[in-house]
């Protein structure tokens, strides 16, 4: 498995990380078990991947926590805790309540990266001024070692969010959403995580539009409408086809999965499933070489403008 540095926080983290989120939940979703889900963690540590990331809104911590059992020194763990609450945000002792429950359900003493999750661009100001200081006195008495924030991609598919916190600088790892149909981030995130030594986690990699088929005709023809995407670019009835005529592109989730991979600014792309055949060969893309320069170059030609949409 190979490693990077994950930012700021000097911790040496897998490439590849467990995202215990996503439409899967480790399986949760669809009918599987605590225990079920716990042999996907395990099987992915097995794998060499070092790097869980979850959440309470996942309802997945309890079965990370029994994966992690007798582990912990193996992983680095990154959890989350939602802001807003329909109109309302939550304060300062919820936030903390929220930690000690995630602490209680990880089985840990700490947890390495705690997330500030899906934070909207008009719930910032309040994560900025009632919810850091909470987190910074967490991290002071050893609960939480470093401070992350999580955006709201699918209804922040610009970034906004990201344009206020980075500049405030507090966070040192940021989850952001990037993949080939909207490589926004590439703009908006990576040169200022890049220039400050902000890790990032790397979401929606792959998501409906690049899984399922029959999903991509109707964004891409969104697109189109938009002006994002020039008509008559990509064939109607295969928009994506062109990327597995690349020789070595196995497939469009080869392709989207490597598009993240070795873009400058990516520091861990996830990836999340209940099956374990389907998690290594996600690993094996992300661990394959870069795409052939013309198909990178083909793919920032044509959804290079890309802004509105988020894959899902």
């Amino acid at each position: 498995m190979d490693k990077v540095l994950l930012g700021r926080t000097g911790l040496s983290v897998s490439v590849a990380g467990l995202g215990c989120g996503g439409h899967s939940r480790l399986g949760m979703a669809y009918g599987h078990d605590e225990t079920q889900a716990a042999e996907i963690v395990s099987a992915a540590l097995d794998l060499g991947i070092n790097f869980i990331d979850t959440a309470r809104a996942y309802g997945t911590e309890s079965a990370v926590g029994r994966a992690i059992r007798g582990r912990r020194s193996e992983l680095v763990l990154s959890t989350k805790c939602q802001v807003g609450r329909g109109e309302e945000m939550i304060s300062g002792p919820e936030l903390v309540s929220s930690v000690e429950l995630s602490l209680q359900r990880l089985g840990t003493d700490y947890i390495d990266v705690f997330n500030l999750h899906g934070v909207r661009p008009s719930e910032y100001n309040h994560s900025a001024e009632e919810l850091v200081p909470v987190l910074q006195k967490l991290r002071a008495e050893g609960k939480i070692r470093f401070l992350g924030i999580t955006e709201m991609f699918g209804a922040d598919t610009n970034h906004d969010m990201f344009q206020k916190a980075l500049i405030d600088d507090y966070f040192d790892v940021v989850m952001v959403g990037f993949n080939l149909l909207n490589p926004s981030a590439r703009n908006r995130v990576f040169p200022h995580t890049i220039q400050h030594n902000v890790a990032t986690q790397i979401m929606f990699a792959v998501r409906r539009a690049l899984s399922q088929p029959e999903a991509v005709g109707a964004l891409i023809a969104e697109l189109v409408d938009s002006g994002e995407v020039d008509a008559g670019v990509l064939d109607p009835a295969d928009p994506l086809g062109f990327i597995t005529a690349y020789e070595g592109v196995d497939s469009v989730v080869d392709a989207a999965y490597r598009f993240c991979r070795h873009e400058p600014g990516a520091t861990v792309v996830l990836t999340g499933t209940g099956n374990v055949a389907h998690l290594q060969q996600n690993v094996q893309s992300i661990l394959a070489p870069p795409l052939p320069p013309a198909l990178q170059a083909q793919l920032a030609s044509i959804f290079g403008r890309v802004t509105s949409v988020s894959g899902n």
